[in-house]
């Protein structure tokens, strides 16, 4: 793997572990919020509608944050995602169980928002850093993948340390403990975060967020329709449904099911980050032509359509839950993660090809406004969809949402790639 230029490694393999860091407390708070809420009676629509500010909040940040890093630069936004973070942790422990379900709904929406705001501050300014600090060509290719793919395995392991701190020490006190790591860290970067990161251009307008290239839009528009594809099964759907079917209702299935759904959601997350780590080697036939790489973008996305649509199809014909069908479940979707991976590594390597240093964090930022949107979109129609249909009808809709993302990338511009 070729390094990243000399004099900003240390800023690089700072702003690596801060990312890392991250990630792992925001896999973890989404599954206590969804398990802990799930167990105090939320329906699906109400689980998804806590997640919803969140990627709402991601749209907004991300329309913004790139004219944040360009202005203030991409340290501050590191810090404040950071900061931002530890607030959302410690708010939502002040959450009284005695309260209605509408006042509770309001109030993790509320601080779920506030995270959110933090997770794309922290990914944007980490993203873009990688533009500036890593080499051009294919080494870009492999600093991206590397970066993404390792920042998802670290949330897979968030997953299985939420379910396994709300299993063995309940809500409060896993909220209390992560704060306090994140808290350290924090501090840690404060005293000992080395140069390499511009410091920003206060001349910098907010005009200049808005993508005017038409392989960034385009892009961005596969992004919106291939995120909401996985998270429409992920986020409520899938988690539902292995609950219903792994929880008699006794302490005993509780904990064991909390352990079984984190355990999934984790193998999915690390899985999906390893394949993202290796893209570089399953996309090494064009790493170095741009334009040949734009092309497989709509490839990759179609090779995905059938896979949620078959196993829609098994669970309809199946009638009732049985353990040959979670078997089938859990294999279709780590193949679904695994051929994801790859989509979503070209994209995040497209999007840092397509941008001009000058602007990369607010095409970066307008590029993950994208990403936030399609997770928004994904939220909604999960809660909405198991609620009419069941986990079948979740994954139906995701593979209408993958062809809309092969349409997507099928109009990228490869002759000015």
């Amino acid at each position: 793997m070729t390094a990243p230029k000399p004099s900003a490694l240390p800023a690089y393999i700072a702003v690596t572990a801060a990312y890392w860091a991250f990630m792992l407390s925001d896999g973890a708070l989404r599954m206590l919020v969804l398990l802990a809420f799930h167990e105090r009676g939320f329906s699906p629509v109400q689980l998804a509608y806590l997640f919803l500010l969140y990627e709402l909040a991601g749209v907004i940040t991300n329309l913004s944050a790139g004219w944040l890093a360009a202005r203030f630069g991409l340290t501050r936004t590191l810090y404040a995602g950071l900061i931002l973070q530890v607030g959302a942790l410690l708010a939502l422990t002040a959450l009284d169980p005695a309260w209605s379900i509408g006042a509770s709904v309001a109030y993790v929406m509320a601080v779920q928002g506030a995270s959110g705001v933090a997770k794309d501050l922290a990914k944007m300014s980490s993203k873009s850093a990688v533009k500036l600090l890593a080499p051009e060509g294919a080494g870009l290719l492999k600093w991206v993948s590397w970066l993404t793919g390792s920042k998802n395995a670290v949330k897979g392991l968030g997953f299985l340390l939420g379910a396994g701190l709300l299993a063995l020490y309940g809500y409060n006190t896993a909220l209390l403990g992560m704060a306090a790591i994140l808290a350290l860290i924090l501090v840690a970067l404060l005293f000992f975060m080395p140069d390499g990161l511009p410091k920003g251009n206060k001349a910098t307008k907010f005009s200049t967020v808005i993508s005017r290239d038409k392989n960034i839009n385009r892009l961005s528009a596969a992004r919106v329709f291939l995120f909401g594809a996985r998270d429409v099964w992920f986020v409520v759907g899938i988690p539902v449904y292995f609950y219903a079917v792994l929880s008699d209702g006794s302490d005993e299935s509780r904990r064991a099911a909390f352990f079984m759904i984190g355990t999934f959601m984790a193998v999915w997350i690390i899985l999906y980050g390893t394949v993202q780590a290796m893209a570089p080697r399953i996309l090494r036939k064009g790493a170095n032509n741009l334009a040949q790489l734009s092309a497989s973008a709509r490839q990759w996305a179609l090779a995905l359509v059938p896979i949620p649509a078959l196993l829609a199809i098994t669970v309809s014909t199946a009638g009732t839950p049985a353990p040959w069908l979670t078997v089938t479940l859990v294999l279709g979707l780590l193949v679904f993660g695994a051929i994801f991976a790859v989509n979503s590594a070209l994209h995040s390597y497209l999007i840092l090809a397509f941008s001009k240093s000058e602007r990369v964090s607010q095409d970066v930022g307008f590029y993950y406004m994208a990403n936030a949107a399609g997770r928004l979109l994904g939220t909604g129609l999960s809660g909405l969809a198991y609620q009419w249909g069941g986990v079948e009808a979740c994954l139906m809709v995701a593979s209408g949402l993958l062809a809309l993302s092969a349409v997507a990338a099928n109009r990228l511009n490869r002759s000015t790639a």
